[in-house]
């Protein structure tokens, strides 16, 4: 069988990347941002997993809406309490920034931004986790904030990549339309595959004493 060109292997995906992200992009939107963000992005992390697995032959357009409409309202459900505890760290923000000064409104501020941060470390481990495991709906979410307390330097390696990501796409905005959510998504996916192998490993390793 003849052998094709490196430069179309590497066109291929080129234009796999892109429509991935157009996909994310076109779903979100499809789901009115609020309703659309997570179905959207739990098909994003599904379809990165595969390809970081050697799963490359998946039709992206056809998986991503399979996904897309599959976990529609699982993820939803899931996305509600996200969202529900953004809003109280926003209006305990608000609060602080309003109604309080001097040295105790500083630190709480600055432990509620911490908390932020956290809840958004939370919402990436939350997709990565939904991609790999299946769980009861309840325990994703605590496995999320489990493994941003727990799992440290995947922490750190995912913040330093998001903030090189974050970087790049600041400085060259036209990557917007095609890496701006896969990129980001990409490296989460890597790294937490490493670490979920990782944990899977030492507890076929207990199991098996």
């Amino acid at each position: 069988m003849k052998k094709v060109p490196w430069i179309i292997g590497v066109c291929e995906w080129i234009w796999r990347v892109i429509l991935v992200n157009w996909c994310w992009f076109a779903f979100t939107i499809l789901g009115l941002g609020i309703f659309g963000f997570f179905p959207a992005s739990v098909a994003l992390f599904t379809i990165l997993r595969k390809w970081i697995r050697n799963e490359t032959d998946v039709p992206v357009l056809k998986t991503f809406k399979q996904i897309y409409f599959q976990e529609w309202r699982r993820s939803n459900v899931n996305g509600l309490i996200f969202y529900g505890i953004g809003l109280f760290l926003f209006i305990d923000i608000r609060i602080v920034d309003q109604v309080m000064t001097g040295f105790l409104a500083s630190f709480l501020s600055i432990f509620l931004y911490i908390l932020v941060c956290v809840l958004f470390l939370a919402i990436g481990y939350f997709f990565a986790i939904y991609a790999h495991y299946e769980l009861p709906n309840r325990d994703y979410i605590k496995q999320s904030f489990l493994f941003v307390a727990t799992s440290l330097p995947s922490t750190i390696l995912i913040l330093i990549g998001l903030i090189l990501i974050g970087y790049m796409i600041n400085e060259y905005p036209g990557l917007i339309l095609f890496v701006s959510a896969v990129a980001p998504a990409f490296w989460m996916m890597r790294i937490c595959l490493s670490r979920f192998t990782a944990l899977d490993s030492q507890v076929s390793s207990n199991k098996g004493y």
